[in-house]
C-alpha cells in the first residue's frame, strides 16, 4: 500500500488554541499510522478578505496559490477548526474562498478540492465540542467545493480541561473518535495514493 501524504491545517492562529493542539494531536496519530504528513500554519499564509470584484479583476494571491499547490501535492487533509459563533471559522471560511479559485494550466474548477480526501475535528470550550462549525464546514465542502468529507469526525468538548499536560485528550470517547478518523483518512488517502 503506498503511504499517503497528509495535510494538516489548524483554523486558529493562536499558539495555545486548542485546534492548534488538536491538530498537533492529530499529526502525531498519523505519523504513528505511518502517514507521510505535513502540518502548517495559516499565519504563515496571509490573505486578504475575499472579495469577488478584486478576484475577477487580478491574479489569486500568490499565498492563495501556494496553499492550492500544496494541497494538490497531498492525498488526505485533516482541518482542525474552532467554532465562532455556531459556525465555521472567517479564518478558515477566507482560506477555502481564495483555494477554491485559483486554476493553473487550463485545470476545471476546485482542482485543490478533487481527489482527495478531507477529514474533520473540531475543539471548543463549550459543551458542543464545535459541532456546529463542523457542520458549517463539511458542508463548505462537500457542497460548496464537491470535496470528499470523511462521515467520521472527531468533536471535543469541554476543551479547556480535555487535554493532559503531555497535549493528550484525556477523554477516551474523543481520543477513540480521533483515532477512527485518522485511521479513516489514512486508508483513504492510501486508496488515492495508489491511483
Amino acid at each position: 500500500m503506498s503511504v499517503p501524504k497528509i495535510l494538516v491545517i489548524p483554523g486558529s492562529l493562536g499558539a495555545q488554541s486548542y485546534n492548534v493542539r488538536l491538530a498537533a494531536l492529530a499529526t502525531k496519530e498519523l505519523t504513528i499510522a505511518d502517514a507521510d504528513v505535513t502540518r502548517i500554519s495559516l499565519i504563515d499564509y496571509p490573505l486578504p478578505i475575499y472579495d469577488a470584484d478584486l478576484a475577477a479583476q487580478s491574479e489569486p494571491p500568490q499565498n492563495a496559490v501556494r496553499l492550492k499547490q500544496l494541497m494538490c501535492a497531498h492525498h488526505g487533509v485533516f482541518l482542525a477548526n474552532p467554532e465562532y459563533n455556531a459556525s465555521i471559522t472567517p479564518l478558515m471560511k477566507n482560506t477555502i474562498d481564495w483555494i477554491s479559485i485559483v486554476r493553473e494550466h487550463g485545470e476545471p474548477p476546485l482542482a485543490a478540492f478533487a481527489n482527495r480526501v478531507f477529514a474533520l475535528g473540531g475543539a471548543s470550550a463549550g459543551r458542543s465540542g464545535a459541532m456546529a462549525s463542523l457542520l458549517s464546514l463539511r458542508q463548505v465542502l462537500s457542497v460548496g467545493c464537491r470535496a470528499l468529507v470523511l462521515a467520521e469526525q472527531v468533536s471535543v468538548p469541554n476543551a479547556a480541561q480535555a487535554f493532559d499536560e503531555m497535549d493528550e485528550l484525556k477523554d477516551s470517547q474523543a481520543a477513540d473518535e480521533l483515532r477512527l478518523v485518522v485511521r479513516r483518512l489514512v486508508e483513504a488517502a492510501s486508496l488515492l495514493a495508489g491511483e
